[in-house]
């Protein structure tokens, strides 16, 4: 893996919005959170679609999906007090906790992110 998805850039991807060229060129060689994953599917179904169609739709993209562990909770846990005044989620910080563990780039269309400063690179899709 090369980069961590956000739910954002998958979700741009899904929509054909701004920047789903940017990660359709990511998508072969990156990983998601499940938390973020289960972001991605709460917004599918919200938008109406059947369920079995949101499984077949990401599982064609091929993500590696990384499980939530007690690791990755404590790094989601410690990133609050750095991006409390930008407003990140927990999953937003489990998403950056992720790509802070395997020292990869976080890919994300949440602009927001490119004010964050805690040594985790953040590449924005659009």
């Amino acid at each position: 893996m090369n980069v961590i998805l956000d739910a954002s850039a998958v979700l741009a991807l899904l929509n054909a919005e701004p920047g789903a060229s940017v990660v359709a060129g990511a998508v072969s060689d990156a990983a998601i959170s499940a938390v973020n994953l289960s972001e991605v599917v709460a917004k599918l179904i919200e938008g109406g679609m059947p369920a079995e169609a949101v499984r077949e739709t990401l599982q064609e993209l091929e993500l590696e999906v990384i499980s939530f562990d007690a690791h990755q909770a404590y790094e989601a846990g410690l990133l609050r007090i750095s991006t409390r005044s930008l407003g990140l989620s927990f999953g937003d910080r489990a998403c950056l906790g992720l790509a802070q563990r395997h020292g990869v780039p976080v890919l994300t269309t949440d602009r927001n992110w490119s004010r964050l400063d805690a040594g985790i690179e953040v590449h924005l899709a659009r």
